[in-house]
């Protein structure tokens, strides 16, 4: 460790792992095919509808079933196979991308009032939410077991990057096909993506559960446990509130479309540009996490990565340019990186084994809340305000926010995360 408190590694630790290249490039997968699948989806609707609270339904159409299936689903990753789990759920999203394709098509739309097509598009979605409430702790919970200790903050910083490349890949493979090749040849796309996540799963081992249900204990009691481990663990606890309330406020990318056709005047090609930009700035930042790590003062880091975010919002909240409102959103990615990595690296390293998947299914509907809740509440502000106003809002709010939390945890800024606390 230098004296300046950052701690050097080999970058490409994790990446020498079998498993963890598999389990990475599955999550790739995924994630290229369900942000395609938002951008054409999103594109679509607005299209059709000019109504940004329907862009704001999406989010909340995905996030209701999520949230209600993540808690059971952190209690089956600690108590079933991982692996069939995160078969079962990439089975599901394949169906619910089949469905997607059938109702999206013109046919059928005219074949029916707006509002019972909206209402099949929206339970495809919705089919997809459930799928990624099982999916996401059963994917997250295994990485745990796929490298040693010493190497989680490495490992978290190439799944963000893995993560933060589907997001730039999917918004521009989804927009520029959508451009090119049109919605259904975009969506059959995001679908072979998901098989092909599956055939990726065969290179994962199975893993018996380290955690078994107390005599006369209920399942409810039995995922309780995770959210009390939560509760009584305040850098957690507070790292998940703190990445929920921000994101939930100053999260913009649901009403790009509004964006993209009211103000920046652009086309579906360019929307996707700019959707990819926040991963850009993501995964620049990340390649930089898994040489110099930002844990060390990790307390004090996640907090300027946080106002820095709610900073970069309000200059894209008043941009008129392309791309000024391009390098607005790199710098909300760069310092959102900058925050997974260090609230992945504390999940790991302070959740017991035998608890992984339950504490990481708490962090999943902190995360959904935040994304699909906070699309829908872009979505209403827009509405009600107006889509400048709206982000004005909530840029100032990420600040606020992220003010009065670092406040109240002041005794966290001693924190520091060394090479000794990850073995």
């Amino acid at each position: 460790m230098s004296r300046s408190g950052r701690v050097r590694t080999d970058a490409l630790a994790a990446l020498r792992i079998g498993e963890f290249r598999a389990l990475s490039a599955l999550g790739l997968l995924v994630m290229i095919a369900v942000q395609a699948q938002s951008v054409a989806i999103a594109w679509a609707l607005y299209q059709i509808t000019r109504d940004p609270l329907v862009l704001g339904l999406v989010g909340l159409a995905e996030a209701v079933p999520f949230i209600s299936l993540a808690l059971f689903g952190g209690y089956l990753a600690d108590h079933r196979d991982k692996r069939t789990l995160m078969r079962i759920a990439l089975t599901l999203m394949v169906a619910a991308s089949g469905l997607l394709i059938a109702v999206m098509q013109t046919p059928v739309r005219n074949a029916m009032g707006p509002w019972q097509w909206l209402g099949l598009v929206y339970g495809s979605l919705m089919l997809m939410g459930l799928a990624r409430g099982l999916f996401s702790p059963s994917a997250t919970a295994l990485r745990a077991f796929v490298v040693p200790r010493a190497l989680y903050p490495n490992a978290a910083a190439w799944s963000s990057t893995a993560m933060q490349s589907g997001m730039v890949l999917g918004p521009l493979l989804g927009g520029l096909s959508y451009a090119a090749y049109g919605l259904t040849t975009t969506l059959w796309g995001c679908a072979a993506l998901l098989v092909a996540a599956i055939a990726l799963s065969l290179w994962l081992r199975p893993r018996p559960p380290l955690s078994h249900r107390a005599q006369g204990q209920s399942v409810m009691q039995n995922i309780a446990e995770g959210l009390q481990f939560v509760r009584r663990t305040p850098v957690i606890l507070y790292a998940l509130a703190l990445d929920l309330l921000v994101v939930l406020f100053g999260g913009v990318i649901a009403i790009l479309p509004m964006f993209a056709e009211e103000i920046l005047l652009i086309g579906p090609d360019a929307l996707g540009l700019l959707r990819a930009a926040p991963a850009v700035g993501a995964i620049i930042t990340i390649l930089i996490c898994t040489r110099h790590t930002p844990t060390y003062h990790a307390w004090r880091n996640l907090l300027l990565a946080c106002a820095g975010f709610g900073a970069a919002t309000l200059v894209f909240a008043v941009s008129t340019h392309f791309w000024l409102s391009v390098a607005a959103l790199f710098a909300t990615g760069a310092f959102d990186s900058v925050s997974v990595v260090i609230r992945q690296t504390l999940l790991q390293i302070y959740t017991p084994d035998a608890l992984r998947g339950r504490v990481q299914s708490v962090n999943s509907v902190f995360i959904s809340t935040s994304n699909e809740i906070g699309a829908f509440e872009s979505g209403l502000a827009a509405k009600l305000l107006g889509a400048v106003p709206s982000v004005l809002f909530g840029g100032a709010m990420t600040l606020g926010i992220t003010g009065l939390i670092g406040h109240r945890t002041r005794s966290l800024l001693r924190l520091r995360v060394t090479p000794e606390s990850q073995g």
